[in-house]
Formats: structure tokens, sequence, C-alpha cells
């Protein structure tokens, strides 16, 4: 089927027919049979086609009506000034009035379409004067360049960025056309000690002595070494240079051939290495190509006729799917092969039968189906397809797999986090609610002789105290924001001591380890990531129920924009873990939920479907992510990656302590009631003389009026009204030196760390012991300002 005509075509037809309508060398027969020619080039048109009179709509063809979201009918007799956007309708209206003036205008520019969704779509017009029944109008003719405007501003966008780091390269590069400079860039003067005009127009052996350390002539060589790129041969060697005043210095040539505008050039990329021409190491870079536009459409297309074969498909079409015609010459073998699962393919063909019985001529029919490709992915792809009123369908479609897998990771963050936040809060009221009780048990402890008989009790409240602290804790490690300890950490170090106490208890599963031996630091908090690498072992054990193998390696990697986009995170230095089993291996189905919060293959009692909910939420909180690849059958591995540290990793110091004591007046501030009596009674206990409020405002009128004889603020983060961070400030206000120790149900992330980063003198996490927090004040009361 031939192509639809463009709008140039259809003017110039539109003309031919008016002046042989005047000249009256048309019969009546003819005339029809012109008129239904026109017809036919007007709805099959590609562009939209309207004439306008006296500022409506008076004609219409189906892709105006496809273009506005309205259709003919209503576009009938409507002011064309409607669909304009309101920024562009005054250069709209004041160019057609002068149009229909006769004045000298454009004939072509460019303006915003507002369709019937609220969609902006940029329009090109070109417009004529003509004649409708018998009075003035403008025959109009505009084309969809929204996706040229995206493309334009890409295209504007990289080669900004491109002549950017070729003007500010460290290195000198320069075009040539054969061998002649014909651009350079700032660093090219720099090196060659010259101006932009001594250099351009000459050759290369110009700025070079006379011979090369091999014995040949400079220009010789030099022109062989053109010839050589110019044949696609990249070049890269050692080079003797002078610069402008004959100062002779080494430099390393790199010469590689660059097409432009279907011409082809060299492009020279010169580093001095006098500094560095003594030492054996040599680095090459990769360098930088160009890649040109495709102008292929940005997407596919096919016409099918009405016995269903395929009569044409562009190069997007083979591009996606793998298929060409003579693959898929008509619809039968289409279906079989794009949709090989019989039940879907029978769901597919029962829509486009669909499409095919009850579309009218120039309706749009979108559908979304997943395809089968020649090399066996699978892709979802949005079909629309149009029927012609020769009888044949044209179909465009749109590869939007990830579009959709992008969708589908903004629900699972957007539901991770509404959990996550819940979970947070939960941990958050629990850890002062064992603030409590570690109080109390470490007030009896103090007073209780070892050997009275309550002694032990009370040091089991303080041990189980603990085991629910480490269960807020992977309570906050799910919320991703529950870093209590971050510190410098090797993970060689946690994977072994993981690996060697899960291996203690599960005979049946053989570990294997391999280390980079350079591995890069990372900043974690350790038992969290113990808990990570616990969970997948488990995990990992629970699909080999009759014993397997795990897989454990450690790498350094550097992500790129690509890579930290794919995974929003930052680019840079990332230490990569893998854990692999030999395991039963998971469906695609499974694969999308396995992080999902109380998602579990696991029969009823083996679990709750927390653990790997928890391990994402903790190496997020990290600012690193997790990948997972399995199939059925074929085990599962998990692919961590963390970012790399600069810092050390040091050695754990423990150290002996007796409780510390002290005489000092401090100042407690806390919501919380239980919490705030017993640690003022803890304090007490240690000698200190203690205020305690619940209200802020109480506090900071105590502390304005006593200020010279309170030495310490322990302040709780969270409160109602005057948040801790607010009040942290305005007792900085009244004395810029005074010593605060943060107190807080959450850990020290978020909030905590920009109070900390403002000067505040300490944290301390919610439920502590009564050694925990003599240390802390003591160190805090000793601190010299």
């Amino acid at each position: 089927m031939p192509e639809k005509p463009t709008y140039e075509e259809l003017e110039q037809r539109v003309r031919m027919f008016e002046e042989e309508s005047v000249k009256g060398r048309m019969t009546g027969i003819a005339l029809r049979e012109r008129d239904e020619q026109y017809r036919q080039l007007f709805e099959n048109a590609r562009e939209s086609i309207f004439v306008a009179q006296g500022g409506k709509l008076v004609f219409v063809n189906p892709m105006t009506a496809f273009l506005t979201g309205y259709s003919p009918e209503e576009l009938q007799s409507r002011p064309f000034i409607e669909f304009i956007h309101p920024d562009d309708r005054g250069m709209v209206l004041d160019r057609h009035i002068k149009r229909m003036r006769g004045d000298s205008i454009p004939e072509v520019y460019s303006f915003r379409i507002i369709n019937r969704e609220g969609r902006i779509i940029w329009a090109e017009l070109n417009a004529v004067l003509i004649s409708w029944e018998g009075n003035p109008a403008t025959l109009n003719f505009i084309r969809d360049i929204t996706e040229r405007r995206h493309t334009d501003r890409a295209l504007f966008e990289s080669e900004t960025k491109f002549r950017a780091i070729f003007q500010y390269a460290n290195d000198a590069i320069f075009l040539m056309d054969n061998d002649i400079f014909i651009d350079c860039n700032e660093k090219t003067l720099e090196m060659f000690g010259c101006t932009r005009e001594q250099i351009i127009g000459q050759p290369p052996y110009r700025f070079s002595p006379a011979f090369q350390p091999d014995g040949r002539e400079s220009a010789e060589k030099a022109l062989e070494k053109i010839s050589g790129a110019l044949k696609g041969k990249a070049q890269f060697f050692e080079w003797k240079h002078c610069r402008y005043d004959g100062t002779v210095f080494d430099a390393e040539i790199s010469l590689n051939e660059l097409s432009a505008v279907g011409k082809n050039y060299i492009q020279a990329i010169v580093r001095d290495i006098t500094d560095r021409k003594r030492s054996d190491e040599e680095i090459l870079r990769e360098r930088e190509k160009f890649r040109i536009l495709s102008d292929n459409a940005p997407f596919g297309m096919v016409l099918i006729d009405r016995e269903g074969k395929f009569k044409y498909a562009n190069r997007k079409f083979k591009e996606l799917f793998g298929y060409d015609l003579d693959d898929i010459p008509d619809g039968r073998e289409w279906f079989r092969k794009a949709f090989p699962d019989s039940e879907y393919r029978h769901t597919v063909i029962s829509k486009w039968m669909e499409d095919f019985r009850d579309t009218s001529p120039g309706e749009k029919r979108p559908r979304v189906f997943k395809v089968a490709c020649r090399d066996g992915n699978t892709k979802i792809i949005s079909f629309i397809s149009s029927l012609l009123t020769s009888g044949d369908f044209i179909v465009t479609f749109e590869d939007i797999t990830q579009q959709k897998r992008v969708e589908m990771q903004l629900r699972q963050a957007q539901k991770l986090e509404s959990i996550g936040t819940l979970a947070g809060g939960i941990a958050h009221d629990f850890n002062n609610l064992l603030m409590g009780i570690q109080g109390c048990a470490s007030l009896m402890l103090l007073d209780l002789d070892p050997a009275h008989p309550h002694y032990e009790m009370a040091r089991r409240i303080e041990e189980q105290v603990q085991s629910g602290s480490d269960l807020t804790r992977q309570l906050m490690g799910f919320a991703r924001g529950g870093r209590y300890e971050v510190k410098p950490a090797s993970m060689n170090d946690i994977l072994r001591k993981t690996a060697s106490i899960f291996g203690r208890t599960k005979k049946e599963i053989t570990i294997h380890q391999k280390y980079s031996k350079e591995l890069w630091n990372v900043e974690v908090d350790p038992s969290q990531i113990e808990q990570v690498f616990m969970n997948l072992y488990v995990n990992a054990w629970h699909a080999m129920p009759g014993g397997g193998e795990i897989f454990l390696e450690t790498e350094n990697v550097c992500l790129d924009d690509g890579q930290a986009f794919k995974y929003a995170v930052k680019i840079g230095r990332y230490v990569k873990i893998t854990v692999t089993d030999t395991g039963e291996g998971m469906d695609a189905e499974t694969r999308e939920r396995i992080f999902d919060p109380f998602f579990t293959t696991k029969e009823m009692g083996r679990g709750v479907g927390l653990g790997l909910a928890m391990v994402y939420g903790i190496i997020k909180g990290h600012q690193g992510f997790i990948n997972v690849y399995s199939e059925p059958g074929r085990g599962t591995t998990f692919g961590i990656f963390m970012p790399a540290s600069e810092k050390e990793v040091e050695e754990e110091k423990i150290e002996a302590r007796e409780i510390e004591r002290g005489i000092e007046t401090i100042l407690i501030v806390d919501d919380e009631m239980m919490v705030l009596e017993v640690t003022r009674s803890m304090l007490e206990s240690l000698g200190y003389r203690v205020y305690a409020f619940g209200s802020v405002q109480e506090a900071l009128d105590l502390y304005a009026e006593k200020k010279d004889s309170i030495d310490l603020i322990v302040l709780d983060m969270i409160m109602p009204g005057i948040s801790g961070g607010e009040a942290f400030d305005r007792f900085r206000e009244i004395d810029p030196e005074v010593k605060v120790l943060l107190s807080s149900g959450y850990s020290v992330n978020g909030e905590a760390r920009k109070i900390l980063d403002r000067g505040c003198d300490g944290f301390i996490q919610k439920p502590f012991q009564l050694k925990k927090l003599a240390q802390i004040v003591r160190e805090l009361l000793d601190k010299k300002i």
C-alpha cells in the first residue's frame, strides 16, 4: 500500500484542483472522481488537516480529531483558538489575522495544542489561503512534532555536553581534515604555546622536529599514521612534538576516524608525558565516541491486509522483536511465535478480532500485550491499531517494558515506605516502654547484693530487655533508618563470621568462600549487616531441604551513570557481595514479591515473610541496593551493593569500667513520664543532682534562670509541641556552650544525625542500662569545651 501523502503533497494537489476547477477543464464525472480522490487523501493523511473560516473550524479530517481528542462532529464550527495553549493564542491569532489580510508571515511555525485530556502537544503549522464555499478561508496542515522537540532538546544538551568535554578536557584535542588542523580546544593552545590562528591551517609535523627518535621524517611518519586512521584503524603511539617556540616535548598521540556530515575527519588527542616518560607505565584511556542519532521512527509499525497478511514492517519491528516478514508472513504465524502460550494466545486473538469487527475507519484501538521475541525475551508492548478505508490495518507499537518495571518498583517502594514508617514508629514506642523496664531493673541491680535471691531475676529482666531491643533494631532496619552503630567495617570479616556461625549449625550445607584480597571498606551497622546475611543463609537453607551449597563472593565495582540511575543510587565505588545457593529457585512471579512484607512460600508455622523484607530495608538504609536472579531448578543469586568508604577499620577495644558517678547538676527533658522518672532515679543513684521536666518550655524557663549551675542536659528527640531539634537550638541560644546528650527510641540516623551535626555533644539509644548512661554522662561532663 503506498504511503500517506505529506502535507506538502496535499497542498500542491489542492492548488492544482483549484486551478483546474476555475478553468473549467474538468467534466462533472471527472470532478466527482477527483473529489473522491481528495477525500481519500484528506482522510488518510498523516497530518491534521482542517479548514478555518471566520475563526472557526468548518472542516476537519480524522487525524485532527485524533490529535485533539474530539470527534469531527464536536469540532465542527468550534473556534480553533480553543485548542491553542493560552501562552500561544495571541501569536497564533495574530498570524491568522495577518494571513487573512494577505500580510507576509512565516509559512511554517510551531505552537502548542491542548487536547481533550489536557495533554500538551507541540504542533507545526503550514497554512494557505483558499476559497471555501465562496468565502476566504485557510487550509491548515498540522504535524505533531512533540517527539521531535524532545529529540532536538536532547540533541542540544548532548552537543553542549560534548562541546564542554572537548573544550575543557585536560588533554589537547584537535580535529584534522586529512593532515590540516581545523579545530582545537584550549588545552591545545596551552600545550603548544600558541594562539588559535598560529595552529589552525597547519599540519601536525609543523609542530614536530624534522625527525622522530626512530630516524624517520616526522612528515612522512605523520602522514602514514593519518592514512591508517582514515582507513578506520585507530592509531595510538608516542611522538616528539615541538611547542611554538621550538621546545621539544614527549607526547602520547591518539588518532581516530570521526565521521560527520558525510565526511571523514581525524580526531587527535595529545597528552604531554614528559614528566612520566621515564616510567614503564602506559595508561590507555578509552576514548569517547560520538554516536549518530537515527532518523528512524521512534515506534514500530506494520501494515496488515484484510486477509491477515503482513504487507510491511519497519526496521523498528525487527529491532524490537527480531522477526522480519520472512519469519511472519501472516497473522497466523505472528500469533504462534509472539504468543507461544496457547491460552494467552487465544485471549490476544479474541481482542484483535474484536478490534477488526467493531472498528470504524480512522478509529484508534490501543492494546497492551506481552510479546515473546525471537531471542526468547518477553516484552510488554503497547499497540495502537487503526483501520484504513482500504480495509487494511496499520498497527504501531512501543516497548513499555521498562516503564512497567519502573511503575512496579515505585509501587513496591511506596508500599515498603508506608509499612516501614509504621514499623519505625512501633519500634520507637516499644523502646520507650523497654526504657522504663530497663531503668527499674538497673536500679534494682544497683541496690541488690549479687547473693540476693532477686538479683538473678533482675539480671534476667535486663537480658529480656536486651532481646526486646534487638527486635526493635530489626524493625528499625526494616524501616530503612535504623542504623544504630555505623562504623567502618570489612565485608570479608562480616561474611567470615556469619558463615562460620551458620556453618556450625547446618552441617548439611557446604559454604564456598571467595573474597577479594583488596576489598574496599564500608560504613555499616555490623550487627544489622550480620542479620542480613543470616537471613539470606536461612532463606537458602529452606530452599535446599536435602542439603546443598552456598557460594559467597566479594569484589570491588564502580557504578556508572546508567547503573546508578537504574537502582536510584549515587555513582561511584561499591563493594559487591554475591550470595548464591543451589536450591529450588523461583519463578518470575515469586521473584517480584520476595521483598514484600509478610510474603512467604513456606508452610504455616515456618515463617511470617519478614526476613527478606528486613534485608531489603537494611540495605536501603545503608544507601545500597540488592537484586536477585533466579530460575526454577537453577538456584538463586542475591547481589548486594554497598557504598565503599575511605575510612580504616578500627580495632575494637574492650575496657572493663566501674560505674562512674558524679555530683554535677543535670537537666532531663522527656515527655514520657515513666522514662523521665526512671532516668531521674538512675542519675540520682549515681550522685547527680537532677531537674526533670516533661515540658520543653518549662525546661527552657528553668535553664534560662539556672544555666550557670546546670552542667548537662539530657534531651529527648521526639516530643510534642517543641521538637528535640528546636529545643536544642533554643538551649544553644541561651548558652552557646551548653552540653547536650540526645536521647531517643529512634536510631542515630535521620533527625538525630542532623542535631549532632549542629553541635550536639552525644547520643544515647533507648533502652540504655545504668552503666552505659553513667559512662556517657561522665565522658560528656569531663569533655573540655
